[in-house]
């Protein structure tokens, strides 16, 4: 039986790894040297192909490379060949890495998870029945711009968590890229493996379980190239220092190296950067210190102003809070600033849970904790916007202070160069120009009226400059954004910032995950909901005793009006809506009633948006709608965005005769 192109290509990298482990090439030469010098004499003859595969088989060679080919059993062929997915090895070695299809030039830490235990808030956590849903783990990692997630397993003490990554570790710098990473030069590369577990209950709701920083350079101390260790996850939040679960995890070098470092160089290496880490973020905490004492000095009322130096992230680790903006770009997944705040939208606002009343929990996520969730407090959302606005060449801020109620509040700030300044809202990608009233003008002048909810603004920021208001009041009607004026803004020393902000200054910053592309097929969710939405739909109608009848037709035409309504919330224009109107009057027959209802969610649960939806009486007057000749019509249309963030339109429509 012929092999598929895939299969062949695998089978051809196999051989061709084996044969480089083996330095075949090496072998080969030395054979041929042997045979040809041997039958050099006066009766020379040319050296044939026989005299040399006999000459290879005397050695021993053609014996031990068909003796070490990794060969699959029989059963696992034949499972494979139907079409049942392979059972994952619980213990792969150096060999069976060769299945995968990866340079053997190149340097690859295989990070394998062997199963999680001590998972205790699951310890009473029953047996998913078949076909049963229940509440799941997701793994997902990061490392030096690679990003990776497990399959989904079911919540329990012992979550069966197995599966293997390939990261590969390449040395950064031009031209350095595909050359392989000695051990010198993995010795001095301080990122670690960033380990992010996401729990996900059976509504779909997301929850942050632990976010773990893992330093993989244990391995390089390993004789045979490979390790095992016990990692303990610790919770977020309020339950930082609770222990969440532990995960075994095996780290593997492909290709191992020829002389592993010793322990103390490996230990030497990781105090010495913790010390440079340690010296940086003590002379900052100083610098800070006499910063805010003279910025205290310029004026008593400044106690009162929110000028946030520093965050606490999920992990209760004190950050500068211009670490937590980066210069992001996005590729070809968004294709506009505008399109920037519109994705950043998409991911829900929730404020960090906490046991118990009071405040709100401080926790200003890692984006790569962020982006997993899919959802974070106005912190998480600001800092994304703006790092992905700077992405876009503009000259961005996020600024921290209060809302309408005195609600402390972040939002995004852009200065164009004729001096105009742009408030966006992160949480709905609303733009405001801003115009300050002047307080000394004449009592009848003309003055602008405040367009934007923000009320108070005491500090703003982003990678490299952390500016505080020192105007007499920190009004955002009243303030004037005039940077370069030390009169109205104090600013931080940008060098100081740098040593503990900038990419790589300090082990203590996490490394920064590029977007991920969608995964999900928009067409294929946007039928499913649909499907599903009819049938609840009929369900109703069916327990009010009702008949149901759709208008195919009129329900794609309701397409037009949903694309309208998302293109106006990247866009802020409006278009297509004439299109709509004048389709909807020619397919509606004269004497009948249209009635349409239109409403975006975040998310694809299906009863979850119909129970939404039946709390407008506007959509209940159309679900339940009574009369002659009654025709329903329901479209959805789901939009993609990177990392899977979906906005989801849903309209509901009818037309019946009208009876006077």
């Amino acid at each position: 039986m012929a092999l598929p192109p895939e299969k062949v290509t695998e089978l051809k990298q196999i051989i061709h790894d084996h044969l480089h482990r083996m330095d075949i090439h090496g072998k080969i030469r030395e054979v041929l040297a042997e045979t040809v010098k041997s039958d050099q004499g006066p009766a020379y003859q040319p050296l044939t192909e026989v005299d040399f595969l006999n000459a290879l088989q005397r050695r021993g060679i053609i014996e031990d490379v068909m003796k070490n080919l990794p060969f699959h059993s029989t059963d696992r062929q034949t499972e494979t060949e139907q079409g049942s997915p392979p059972r994952p090895a619980a213990n792969k070695n150096v060999t069976s890495l060769g299945k995968t299809n990866i340079d053997p030039s190149r340097r690859y830490l295989y990070l394998q998870v062997l199963g999680g235990k001590a998972f205790l808030e699951h310890l009473q956590e029953p047996e998913p029945l078949p076909g049963q849903v229940c509440s799941t783990f997701t793994l997902y990692l990061h490392f030096r711009n690679q990003r990776f997630r497990s399959k989904p397993v079911p919540c329990a003490c012992e979550p069966d968590l197995k599966e293997g990554f390939f990261l590969e570790i390449y040395k950064e710098g031009v031209g350095k890229g595909s050359t392989m990473a000695d051990s010198t030069t993995m010795l001095s590369m301080c990122d670690p493996v960033h380990f992010v577990l996401i729990k996900t209950d059976t509504s779909s709701e997301t929850t942050l379980v632990s976010s773990y920083f893992l330093d993989w350079r244990s391995v390089l101390c390993s004789l045979s190239g490979k390790t095992c260790i016990a990692v303990e996850l610790m919770g977020v939040g309020s339950e930082c220092k609770v222990p969440a679960g532990v995960l075994t995890v095996s780290l593997e070098l492909y290709p191992p190296l020829t002389e592993a470092l010793s322990s103390d160089i490996i230990s030497t290496q990781q105090s010495l950067e913790r010390q440079r880490t340690a010296e940086r973020e003590r002379l900052f905490l100083v610098y800070a210190k006499q910063w805010w004492r003279e910025f205290l000095e310029i004026r008593p009322s400044h106690q009162s102003k929110l000028v946030k130096i520093f965050a606490q992230d999920e992990n209760g680790i004190n950050r500068p809070v211009c670490s937590y903006v980066r210069v992001l770009r996005a590729g070809r997944l968004l294709e506009s600033p505008r399109q920037a705040a519109r994705f950043v939208s998409l991911l829900a606002h929730e404020r960090a849970p906490v046991v118990g009343g009071g405040d709100k929990q401080e926790q200003w996520c890692t984006l790569m904790a962020f982006l997993c969730r899919g959802k974070g407090d106005c912190e998480d959302h600001a800092t994304l916007l703006c790092s992905l606005l700077l992405g876009f060449g503009l000259d961005a801020y996020v600024c921290v202070g209060t809302k309408h109620k005195g609600t402390p509040h972040t939002w995004v700030l852009t200065r164009g160069t004729d001096g105009s300044i742009t408030f966006w809202e992160s949480l709905t990608a609303h733009r405001y120009l801003h115009q300050a009233i002047d307080p000394d003008a004449p009592p009848l002048a003309p003055q602008p009226k405040p367009s934007s909810p923000y009320r108070t603004v005491g500090c703003v920021f982003n990678h490299h400059t952390f500016l505080a208001n020192c105007q007499p009041s920190d009004s955002v009607v009243l303030c004037v954004f005039d940077f370069q004026n030390q009169s109205r803004w104090k600013a931080m020393s940008t060098e100081a910032l740098k040593s503990v902000c900038a990419p790589g200054s300090t082990t203590s910053l996490p490394p920064l995950p590029s977007l991920g592309a969608p995964s999900l097929d928009a067409a294929a969710a946007s039928n499913q909901l649909e499907l599903e939405m009819r049938f609840l739909v009929s369900e109703q109608r069916k327990d009010l005793e009702l008949a149901t009848v759709w208008d195919d037709h009129l329900s794609y035409l309701l397409s037009s009006a949903l694309s309208a309504y998302e293109l106006e919330r990247c866009t802020g224009v409006s278009c297509g809506n004439e299109e709509f109107q004048d389709a909807v009057r020619r397919a509606v027959p004269d004497g009948h009633t249209f009635k349409g209802f239109p409403i975006h969610f975040l998310h694809r649960n299906a009863r979850r948006v119909f129970a939404t939806c039946l709390r407008s009486p506007f959509c209940e007057e159309i679900v339940c709608c009574r009369g002659d000749h009654v025709r329903l019509a329901v479209r959805v249309r789901v939009f993609v965005y990177p990392e899977n963030a979906c906005a989801v339109w849903l309209m509901f429509a009818c037309t019946y005769r009208s009876v006077l």
